[in-house]
């Protein structure tokens, strides 16, 4: 078996030139489009670099001067509110009126604290500790001491308390 002439035919010589010039155009036009289209993804990505480098800047100014913001409010807190919770008051069996009425008396004698500096207060919370826990409570005619169990410092300080029987 042979291959047919084809060749030597002159409409086949054409169309074979044809498939070979067609061929190498579509290339340059495959590799113009390209590079155009890859030069503008690198703008594109050279400028977002940029971009983003900028941004990060700010971000850094931004979050010192935020930084610097929360350390002077910190040295500035005080204290607004005072929290007294009794751990232990199912144990004894106390009603919720009495329970309410303990830890007034215990909030009263920390009025004193509220406008305070937290920092100030921590630094006296030994002192605090004492007054509180050497306080002793009467509720429905039966004495009762006082033993912190928790203190948390900050706007609202909050403490947490145990009761004993005495």
């Amino acid at each position: 078996m042979r291959i047919p002439p084809y060749y030597r035919l002159p409409t086949w010589q054409r169309f074979f030139a044809g498939v070979v010039i067609g061929a190498i155009g579509s290339w340059f036009v495959f590799f113009y489009m390209y590079g155009v289209l890859q030069e503008k993804q690198i703008s594109i990505i050279e400028i977002q670099r940029k971009e983003i480098h900028e941004l990060k800047i700010k971000v850094g100014i931004w979050e010192q001067d935020f930084n610097k913001l929360n350390e002077e409010t910190e040295k500035h807190l005080s204290v607004k509110e005072i929290r007294v919770n009794i751990v232990n008051d199912r144990f004894y069996d106390l009603d919720k009126l009495s329970v309410a009425e303990a830890e007034e008396v215990i909030r009263t004698d920390l009025t004193t604290l509220i406008t305070k500096n937290v920092e100030d207060v921590y630094k006296t919370k030994a002192l605090l500790k004492k007054s509180i826990e050497n306080k002793i409570l009467e509720i429905n005619k039966k004495r009762y001491r006082i033993e912190i169990t928790e203190i948390l410092f900050y706007k609202n300080m909050e403490i947490e308390v145990k009761l004993h029987r005495l």
